[in-house]
């Protein structure tokens, strides 16, 4: 019997390819080294930006009456006195002391306490666009000393309206009066009033709050359409449909008794006369629900004009269709409209903005739109003049056969005209006054 007695050896490399080499230990340490540091590093950062953090909120009711203008001027002062005691420029010490002495004196100018009650009255609350809207700011000196002159800043929409509010006597009132601009459908934010107390210069500016913003609607121009118009189906059992069901109102025929149908469903003389059992057959009815749908995206109007005359015809619809008393859901690439009431859809009407595209087509954004609404008997599509009507087309096919499809294309100043494009009905409007016989004469 003989042993192995072999020693292993290890296998000689390949020609042509250098042996591994070994891991380093010291860059294995280097790199330990160099991960310990970064995490030191980062964690000191953090330390450090939370610091300034608190100390910033620390310091918050003093910096925050310090303006832009005041910021800049504690910064030229600080340059001017490095600049004087690097060179020994005496000029320079001259305005760098000018200049802290110009915000030392400021100081004096916010101090001092106000007890006022402020109130903001918008009259009226809702306007159409182009009506007049008066606002009224009130102030009275709640407080048990004469109170001094205060100004009062007041955000109107995208303006800024000052009022200066003379000495008043304790309990004493002043009251301000301003026109709210209203040429263009939007929700105007009147408020929250101000008062301002700084010096003339600007440099230090304090502020205190005293009201809570008001909203004025400004509403779209509409159009009033006459009842049953806008494309509706206005019936008191509900619209039928092809469906055959056999419990509802709509009589369709009568067909053979199965097991199972119930016997309130017998036509008891026909099956005397026939000897065998025969049942009513109905047809499905369902109370008339409509959508109302519009592209809001800016590439599908020609202008901002022609935009606002999509959402005047989306409006004066639907308004018609709650006083109709029908079903109807509304909704927009970003905003769902509420449609309890008129004033409720014209009120969510003010809040549409153009928006930059969202759905690559017509048909994928109301198929998303309205895959969670109840199925719709009536389908209004309303679009401008840049979408192509193959895309109003395209909405047919989210659909099944018993809902009709009605589009409305806007293209301001041209002709306004009914046609009939594949069995669809397009409405293209041209203004707003041709709203109301265009609709008369929609049929789905």
């Amino acid at each position: 019997m003989t042993t192995d007695t072999r020693i292993p050896t290890t296998p000689a490399p390949e020609p042509g390819r250098a042996p591994s080499a070994a891991p380093s230990q010291t860059g294995i340490a280097f790199r330990a080294v160099r991960r310990s540091v970064a995490a030191s590093l980062q964690a000191a950062w953090r330390a450090v930006v939370r610091a300034a953090r608190a100390v910033a909120a620390f310091c918050e009711p003093v910096t925050g009456i310090i303006s832009t203008t005041g910021w800049l001027v504690l910064a030229a002062a600080a340059v001017s006195l490095v600049v004087a005691w690097t060179f020994g420029w005496l000029e320079f010490a001259f305005l760098g002391f000018t200049l802290l002495a110009a915000v030392l004196v400021s100081i004096a100018f916010v101090f001092g306490r106000m007890h006022f009650e402020v109130g903001i009255e918008l009259q009226p609350a809702r306007v159409v666009a182009g009506e007049r809207a008066l606002g009224r700011l009130g102030v009275r000196n709640a407080g048990s000393t004469p109170s001094a002159p205060a100004r009062i800043e007041l955000p109107v929409g995208a303006g800024l309206a000052e009022f200066v509010v003379p000495h008043l006597a304790p309990g004493d009132e002043h009251d301000e009066l301003f026109a709210v601009p209203t040429n263009r459908r939007a929700v105007i934010v009147a408020g929250p009033a101000v008062s301002v107390r700084g010096d003339q210069l600007g440099m230090l500016r304090r502020t205190v709050r005293w009201t809570d913003p008001v909203e004025l609607f400004v509403h779209p121009v509409t159009a009033r359409l006459l009842p049953s118009a806008a494309g509706l189906v206005r019936d008191l059992e509900g619209e039928i449909t092809k469906v055959i069901t056999n419990n509802d109102i709509s009589f369709h025929a009568l067909r053979a008794y199965e097991p199972g149908d119930p016997l309130r469903n017998v036509h008891w003389r026909t099956s005397a006369r026939t000897g065998r059992l025969m049942v009513r057959q109905y047809e499905e009815t369902r109370r008339s629900q409509l959508a109302l749908v519009q592209s809001t995206e800016r590439s599908h109007y020609a202008s901002d004009d022609e935009f606002e005359l999509g959402v005047s015809v989306l409006a004066s619809i639907g308004v018609q269709v709650i006083r109709d008393q029908t079903r109807l859901s509304v909704v927009t690439e970003r905003v769902s409209l509420r449609t309890a009431t008129p004033t409720t859809l014209l009120d969510d009407s003010c809040r549409i903005e153009p928006v930059e595209r969202v759905y690559p087509t017509m048909r994928d954004f109301v198929r998303e739109a309205t895959k969670r609404l109840p199925a719709p008997s009536v389908v209004i599509a309303v679009g401008g003049s840049a979408l192509p009507l193959a895309e109003f087309r395209a909405v047919e096919t989210v659909f099944g056969n018993d809902t009709q499809t009605i589009a409305v294309r806007v293209e301001l100043g041209a002709a306004s005209t009914l046609t009939k494009i594949a069995g669809m009905t397009v409405a293209t409007v041209g203004e707003l006054a041709d709203l109301p016989r265009l609709m008369r004469r929609v049929r789905p």
